[in-house]
């Protein structure tokens, strides 16, 4: 059985319909601070059978024991934790407690438990401002952040448990910007408050939600001088983590694998890809750059494809598309209208 930690939020929720489909058995530990129960619902009915969740914080050692005396679980995904780059340079603290913290309880119950194999949501933030794109998993490594300091301690503490016992099976998965949602429109990204990341806050703009996009910075060295990132859509990511978890076994080694497609697209382009899929006008302004951005970010997938058999399938049409039906079904998210 696999334990998904986090399993309510945007990621985990798409994922634990990939791993029902791929017939895996699982259960869901969530304290759902950055999701919803309304999500689990939802996947409920998409998957047609009812989900093993348990409410808990992963830095609670004692909730979490509960799950392993409960369940026999033989696997780990590894999302929960907090998200926003802004927030944490304002909170490190937060982060590092949530983040490093709650993977070392985590970690050290698996290990009480004789569990021993992990995949974790990693992030492209590891790879700091890169000298050059696109990125491949030897690229040094940095942060530029709170957050993705935090999802760079882990990938070292993972590491450091491997070299105490390499019996342990770890893969870091390494996204880039995931957006889109299920093809049902049903679950998508919803987040709390105003919104981190680029694709709910064109999608809340386009829905009349909010009155206007802020585009953070035009004047990178970019081609219309906005920042430029790889997004990825949601299922082809949660895809990702079921071939990972499909090939651990075979591993002899701390595997870092990037989950991307290759493709970099600036902020503007996706406004306009988004206002095509989605017959809306997508009013935007000009806002300063925000602490810790960088110019330009996407991925060298090919490791992944040679690792794990796996490719994005999905392009930026489509991403626009479902997270359009996502949003124009939800205005309000999950929260019941």
């Amino acid at each position: 059985m696999v334990l998904v930690t986090g399993g309510a939020g945007y990621i985990g929720s798409h994922t634990i319909i990939a791993l029902d489909e791929a017939g895996y058995d699982f259960v869901v530990f969530d304290n759902f601070c950055n999701s919803s129960k309304e999500s689990i619902t939802r996947v409920e009915n998409i998957i047609d059978k009812k989900i093993k969740v348990i409410e808990g914080d992963i830095r609670d050692a004692k909730a979490l024991q509960s799950v392993f005396d409960t369940y026999k679980i033989d696997s780990v995904i590894h999302f929960a934790g907090l998200k926003a780059v802004g927030e944490s340079v304002e909170k490190p603290l937060k982060y590092y407690d949530y983040n490093v913290n709650g993977t070392v309880v985590l970690c050290d119950a698996m290990s009480k438990n004789g569990v021993k194999k992990i995949v974790f949501s990693s992030s492209a933030t590891v790879y700091g401002d890169p000298a050059t794109t696109p990125i491949t998993e030897d690229f040094p490594l940095s942060a530029t952040n709170p957050y993705g300091r935090s999802k760079l301690m882990i990938e070292e503490i993972l590491r450091d448990i491997y070299v105490s016992d390499n019996s342990w099976k770890v893969v870091l998965l390494r996204y880039f910007n995931p957006v889109g949602a299920h093809e049902s429109g049903t679950i998508g990204e919803d987040p709390n408050g105003i919104p981190n990341n680029l694709m709910p806050f064109i999608a809340q703009t386009a829905v009349g939600k909010r009155d206007v996009l802020s585009v953070f910075g035009d004047d990178y060295d970019t081609k219309d001088g906005s920042g430029v990132r790889d997004y990825i859509h949601v299922v082809d990511l949660a895809d990702g983590h079921v071939k990972a978890l499909n090939k651990i076994d075979g591993f002899d080694e701390v595997m870092s694998i990037n989950l991307g497609t290759g493709n970099g697209y600036s902020v503007i382009e996706m406004v306009k890809a988004f206002e095509r899929a989605s017959g809306k006008k997508v009013p935007y302004k000009t806002a300063p750059r925000r602490s810790g951005d960088i110019a330009t970010c996407f991925a060298d997938p090919s490791y992944a494809k040679d690792i794990l058999g796996w490719v994005a399938t999905k392009g930026v049409d489509q991403m626009c598309e479902d997270s359009w039906r996502w949003q124009s079904n939800n205005p309000n998210g999950y929260a019941k209208s």
